[in-house]
């Protein structure tokens, strides 16, 4: 137990500090020299450092440390440390590679910077949530105002971003600069949630017919697929109205399209994006 404990751990700080050095490389060899200002502390960072000159990991411990000392009622002692120690390994990674070994500038094309510094900000992130930890900033901000005020936290997150690239637009006077800006949160956002769920290769689908019972037969013998029958009612509860639920990997959605088709051209089929899928099966049975 204590083993399984310990090699856990050891995992999770093997993804805070593979996140952060993912993140770090983000920021130094893509956005801060292009001054594209990405969102949370890092991207405020990025903005104080052209004012003041103070490098940007040492701005981001400084911006950090207050929220992480009064978040920790909020965010629980373990989490806490862990976010500690992403914020300090990617405060490191970040003025190490720019003030003292002065990590090249990749790309000095606005566009490729703000797409793959935002892809490295993304997975960086992701990485780092998959280690149960935060890069800190507009996330502890959120996990604040939620338990004290009930405030989504994608809300507060996402106005502080806008905050942060308005602050960008005045700070380097270019308007332009704080829309890449902009595009480089989305891309981030995305890859976060990549790193997170994983590639969406199944659909979640349903499927409405008069004659489910032999529908789902066929499905089964035709295709091996093993879905749920879900039995209910119409508006009205004057009718029975039933489903076939099932998931099925994205390139086998038109054989089975055409399968419904085949036995009942008048059927309802509805495909819904399967975000995350959990357990050892990857059908519903």
């Amino acid at each position: 137990m204590i083993k399984e404990k310990l090699k856990r751990e050891l995992k999770n700080y093997l993804f805070i500090l593979s996140g952060s050095l993912i993140l770090a490389i983000g920021v130094v060899g893509f956005l801060a020299p292009n001054k594209i200002a990405t969102g949370g502390t890092a991207g405020l960072s990025i903005v104080l450092n052209y004012v003041s000159n103070i490098p940007i990991g040492l701005l981001l411990l400084f911006l950090n440390a207050p929220l992480l000392l009064i978040s920790v009622k909020y965010i629980g002692k373990r989490f806490a440390f862990r976010t500690m120690i992403s914020i300090i390994s990617l405060a490191f990674f970040i003025d190490f590679f720019r003030e003292i070994i002065h990590f090249p500038t990749l790309s000095t094309n606005t566009l490729l910077s703000t797409i793959y510094g935002g892809l490295c900000v993304g997975v960086g992130i992701g990485i780092i949530f998959k280690g149960d930890a935060s890069a800190g900033g507009g996330a502890i901000i959120a996990r604040i105002l939620k338990d004290k005020y009930d405030i989504k936290p994608g809300t507060v997150i996402l106005t502080l971003d806008i905050l942060i690239v308005l602050l960008s637009a005045i700070v380097f006077k270019n308007l332009e600069l704080a829309l890449w800006a902009m595009l480089s949160i989305f891309v981030a956002s995305k890859f976060i949630d990549l790193v997170l769920t994983g590639r969406k290769q199944n659909k979640i689908v349903h499927i409405a017919s008069e004659d489910l019972n032999a529908l789902k037969s066929i499905i089964a013998s035709k295709m091996g697929i093993s879905g749920t029958l879900i039995q209910g009612n119409d508006l009205s509860q004057t009718n029975q109205r039933n489903i076939i639920f099932l998931s099925i990997n994205k390139n086998r959605i038109m054989t089975l399209k055409n399968l419904v088709e085949r036995h009942d051209p008048k059927a309802y089929m509805i495909v819904l994006e399967a975000t995350e899928l959990l357990g050892s099966s990857r059908e519903i049975k």
